[in-house]
């Protein structure tokens, strides 16, 4: 079992910031020496942050967040699910076209959907080949084994995922926001008569309690290409799938069959597609159109369907932009 030719930076200790900071992880404290006990106090004994008022980090951050709901309310892509496949899908298309705005659409919290584990509270990930040219193109170390490569933390894969897509400037990420329904356009050429052309959105915490409490309205997204990867039948899951057969433009779901590793990874990222115009399916989402086998903690087909998904996308986006436009 041999690592692979990536390997993490060793990062150098921090400094602390404050007057005559000590590096973090320094020896030199150790113990309880007086001098210990003398630098700790000393050290720190002017520290202070800069002054605020509260309502500058009040008013920062409404200011921020509305601005990008206006910039972003007419995006070019909108990614729906911010798992690994969502994630993969951003970070392809960010990469490939840097003038695009990207929008994801994330029901939890905390991005990441279910690659923070690598399967039953396992740390471990699993990704079969050749989805371990992914891990080295954003730079995530991972042991080999033979047909398949182990990240020895799933949450190192989601969390550098996460962070490089985070960092391009022509992506935002709505958390905690959920997609409650699909805007669509009639095109009687399209499956079902209609072209799908943005997102309906809210606030999840608004979206769980539309039971118990008087109308609150969503709010919208227009985009030409939505790219829904939910994952399975859930509380959220196969969202857009479901919705389509609801609205008429597919006549029932496949539903999700048993597990089978080798027939079900080949399946997701070959059928990556768009399922109506404007709206391209992936990752186990995908399953539930399809009557796809589930994978189960394996993860490489959740990344290279989020890359293929990014392909499909471009390739229609112009054609879908112009049509958009009305």
């Amino acid at each position: 079992m041999a690592p692979s030719a990536v390997s993490a930076d060793v990062a150098e200790p921090a400094t602390l910031p404050h007057k005559g900071g000590i590096p973090v992880g320094s020896t030199k404290l150790s113990g309880n020496s007086d001098a210990a006990a003398d630098v700790a106090d000393g050290k720190w004994k002017d520290f202070t942050f800069e002054p605020i008022r509260e309502s500058q980090i009040a008013r920062t951050m409404a200011r921020r967040y509305f601005n990008d709901l206006d910039k972003y309310a007419e995006s070019d892509i909108v990614i729906i699910g911010a798992g690994s496949c969502g994630l993969s899908t951003a970070y392809t298309l960010a990469k490939a076209r840097p003038d695009l705005k990207i929008a994801i659409i994330e029901a939890s919290v905390s991005p990441g959907g279910g690659a923070w584990l690598g399967g039953q509270l396992f740390s471990a990930m699993i990704m079969r080949k050749p989805a371990d040219t992914f891990l080295t193109e954003i730079g995530v170390p991972f042991e080999e084994e033979g047909n398949y490569v182990v990240v020895k933390h799933a949450a190192l894969f989601t969390s550098t995922l996460l962070s490089k897509v985070l960092s391009f400037p022509n992506v935002k990420l709505f958390n905690a926001t959920t997609v409650e329904d699909l805007i669509t356009r009639r095109d009687e050429s399209a499956p079902g008569g209609i072209r799908i052309a943005g997102v309906v959105t809210n606030w999840t915490l608004v979206a769980m309690h539309h039971d118990d409490q008087s109308c609150m309205d969503p709010s919208t997204i227009n985009a030409p290409i939505i790219v829904s990867t939910t994952g399975h039948d859930g509380p959220f899951g196969a969202f857009s799938a479901k919705r389509l057969v609801s609205m008429g433009a597919l006549d029932k779901l496949g539903g999700m069959r048993g597990l089978d590793m080798n027939t079900a990874e080949d399946a997701i990222v070959k059928r990556t597609r768009e399922i109506v115009p404007g709206l391209i399916c992936g990752g186990m989402e995908l399953s539930e159109v399809d009557g796809a086998n589930r994978m189960g903690p394996t993860f490489g087909a959740m990344a290279l369907s989020g890359v293929k998904a990014a392909e499909e996308a471009l390739a229609v986006f112009e054609l879908r932009k112009k049509q958009n436009t009305i």
